[in-house]
């Protein structure tokens, strides 16, 4: 079992403008993407995206898929199911989408990823919370697997989510 964390990286911005291996999608289980950061990658990336995403779907809350990615600067989006259709999550929900999302970036043997805020957006789940739980799936995952990921970035959209994920992952 592998104790060696990744670099983890927090930058404030748009997940749509990463330039590696795969971007992060904050899905709905249906897999279709409208609002967020599913509209985000959609609109720059393509509806091609959302086409092959909800044909491998629904899929359970927690659960993740992979799809090409479009026009965008990465290889994949990786599709975390952290919500059903009624838009709303909670920390199991987000927990498992995260370790789901890692297993399929070291899967397709990936170096790195990058992540959005799961479920504070049309969620609205706070971003603290968020930051709290995702670190410790991170960790659990990586104290649990090898893994091929060398670099975690996390994108996060606004001053108040940036401050939040600082304040956590620098403890």
């Amino acid at each position: 079992m592998s104790e060696k964390l990744p670099l983890i990286k927090l930058i404030k911005g748009d997940i749509t403008t990463f330039e590696g291996d795969a971007i992060v999608n904050a899905a709905n289980n249906h897999l279709w993407m409208g609002a967020g950061v599913a509209g985000a990658i959609k609109k720059k990336g393509g509806i091609e995206i959302e086409k092959e995403a909800v044909s491998k779907g629904p899929i359970p809350i927690g659960e993740a898929v992979v799809t090409s990615a479009g026009k965008l600067k990465c290889k994949y989006v990786i599709h975390g199911a952290v919500m059903g259709r009624d838009l709303k999550t909670d920390s199991e929900k987000i927990k498992l989408a995260t370790i789901n999302s890692l297993k399929r970036a070291d899967e397709l043997k990936l170096n790195t990823i990058a992540f959005p805020a799961f479920g504070t957006g049309v969620g609205g789940f706070p971003f603290r919370d968020c930051a709290k739980i995702m670190k410790s799936a991170i960790e659990e995952y990586f104290s649990k697997h090898e893994s091929s990921l060398k670099e975690v970035y996390f994108y996060l959209f606004g001053d108040d989510a940036f401050q939040a994920f600082q304040e956590i992952f620098l403890l």
